[in-house]
């Protein structure tokens, strides 16, 4: 079961304003990814669902976290049906996040009380999701959209929380236009987690980043 309930995870969102997302089939490595994150000062981290076995590894993280990191809060992304919904969330997600918007998976998540984000790319399907008890959605793919497409939904729907993922990168001037325009959070991938990082297994780079990341996020909100 998820430790934290859907209104603590949307708090935390909102409050930290960045989630790391990543996938290794290597959980040893995963959790050295885990670990860097959380002292870069990261208390969420997205493990998109890829390939044979992936609920394997986030089992070994998610032990792997509550035992070792206090506060750290993982959830699952790229969940494409309920099954998939409800087996994370046995093994302890506390957030499904999915690419698009399916009523199957939000009667699941809500049966539970945790917290889901789905992909959503027009303002009617933006509206479904918050009927169905959506806290935060999630603009994907980001790039393809814009810090535009936000500032226009926040117009007439201004109590809408948004999270982009695909499009975000660690650059001020990136991250200031997502932020001004009105996002709650941003979802970051291998803008942040690199290839280069985990091949060199650089975690003190990822820890600096994750840190200079977050520092620069709290500067353009202030």
């Amino acid at each position: 079961m998820a430790k934290y309930s859907r209104l603590e995870v949307a708090m935390a969102m909102r409050e930290s304003g960045m989630i790391p997302l990543f996938f290794h089939s290597d959980a040893e490595l995963g959790k050295k990814v885990l670990k860097a994150c959380y002292a870069g000062g990261a208390r969420l981290l997205e493990f998109t669902s890829r390939g044979d076995f992936a609920h394997e590894v986030f089992a070994e993280l998610n032990k792997y976290a509550l035992s070792e990191l206090p506060g750290m809060i993982l959830g699952v992304g790229s969940i494409t049906d309920a099954g998939a919904a409800s087996l994370y969330m046995q093994l302890g997600a506390n957030f499904i996040v999915t690419p698009v918007l399916r009523e199957d998976i939000a009667l699941v998540c809500n049966r539970r009380k945790v917290l889901w984000s789905p992909g959503c790319g027009s303002l009617t399907e933006i509206a479904r999701a918050e009927e169905l008890g959506c806290e935060i959605v999630k603009l994907f793919p980001g790039s393809t959209y814009g810090p535009g497409f936000v500032k226009a939904i926040k117009g007439p729907c201004p109590w809408t929380d948004i999270m982009p993922t695909g499009g975000v990168s660690t650059e001020e001037s990136n991250l200031r236009g997502w932020f001004e325009a009105g996002v709650t959070c941003v979802g970051m991938g291998s803008k942040l987690i690199s290839k280069e990082i985990l091949l060199q297994k650089d975690f003190k780079k990822l820890e600096e980043d994750v840190r200079k990341t977050l520092d620069i996020i709290k500067a353009v909100r202030s």
